[in-house]
């Protein structure tokens, strides 16, 4: 079972472009207040891959949908941080099938590749490890998922393979 995110929504520097940039897409769902997940999930690709404190005051200074709601969001959907992460977040299902499928295994492949702990962020910025609930591709586990892309059936030979790739710059 997934534990409620308790830790505090941060703060960054938002700069006048990076606000810029909120504000235009926040104005796109201005009338939209329903499509919260699309605002949030577009604005998290601009804004260091996170909904920070300063992000979401002007989220809802642009949509006037009150902070209270944004901050609910944020510390209940996964795929949605208060916290800066990497320009790829590796999420490893935990769930029963992945689990019995070899899940461990490949998990400690990818925390042996990278050098990261599941929580933490690469010194460069670059990669955040990272368990989450059902993927939806039970059949085809263990999986992860980077990013927006699925990989299925993997091997701790073949996650390792991935993830030097990721390093590489060959993939993403």
């Amino acid at each position: 079972m997934r534990q409620l995110k308790t830790e505090l929504i941060t703060q960054t520097e938002l700069t006048p472009q990076l606000e810029k940039e909120i504000v235009t897409i926040a104005e796109r769902y201005h009338k939209e207040p329903h499509q919260l997940m699309r605002i949030l999930l577009d604005i998290q690709k601009v804004a260091s891959n996170a909904i920070t404190r300063e992000v979401a005051v002007v989220i809802s200074r642009v949509t006037g949908i009150p902070e209270a709601q944004l901050y609910g969001f944020i510390s209940f959907y996964a795929m949605i941080s208060p916290q800066p992460r990497g320009t790829y977040v590796i999420r490893m299902c935990e769930s029963a099938p992945c689990h019995v499928t070899g899940a461990l295994a490949v998990m400690e492949s990818i925390i042996k590749t990278l050098g990261l702990q599941p929580g933490e962020t690469s010194k460069d910025g670059r990669f955040t490890l990272e368990y989450c609930q059902c993927l939806g591709v039970c059949e085809s586990s263990p999986a992860i998922l980077i990013n927006d892309m699925i990989y299925k059936n993997l091997t701790p030979g073949r996650a390792a393979t991935l993830m030097e790739d990721y390093m590489r710059g060959d993939v993403g």
